[in-house]
């Protein structure tokens, strides 16, 4: 069974670049066809999809977080990263990781497995 465990600061400056990983375990981010994403709550609202890398490394974006928003990989370590600059109050958030079956699926919110989340604070 795969888990994903989210790992970062939990206090940024704004401003500055938030920067967080999720590491995999129980199975490969680059077994055909997951896509792994990342998804945040913000206190009172619901669940915001950012982005995902798919098993092949292709990335997508949600149209409103695309131009500050960047997901990586290190195959060698199992793990998928988030980059998210510029950042201001209104990203406090709990951050979530998740594997989706397709990178579509991702974009559709249909996500198999999640991390616990990390809370970050601006």
């Amino acid at each position: 069974q795969v888990q994903l465990q989210e790992s970062g600061p939990g206090l940024v400056k704004p401003s500055q670049t938030l920067s967080l990983t999720c590491t995999v375990s129980g199975g490969s981010i680059t077994t055909n066809y997951y896509a792994w994403s990342w998804i945040r709550q913000s206190p009172g609202k619901g669940l915001e999809w950012m982005g995902v890398i798919a098993f092949d490394g292709t990335t997508y974006y949600s149209p409103i977080l695309k131009s500050r928003t960047s997901i990586s990989r290190d195959t060698s370590k199992n793990q998928f990263s988030l980059q998210l600059s510029s950042v201001t109050p209104e990203d406090t958030a709990v951050y979530y990781c998740a594997r989706a079956r397709f990178y579509y699926s991702a974009s559709a919110g249909e996500f198999d497995s999640w991390g616990q989340g990390t809370q970050v604070e601006l």
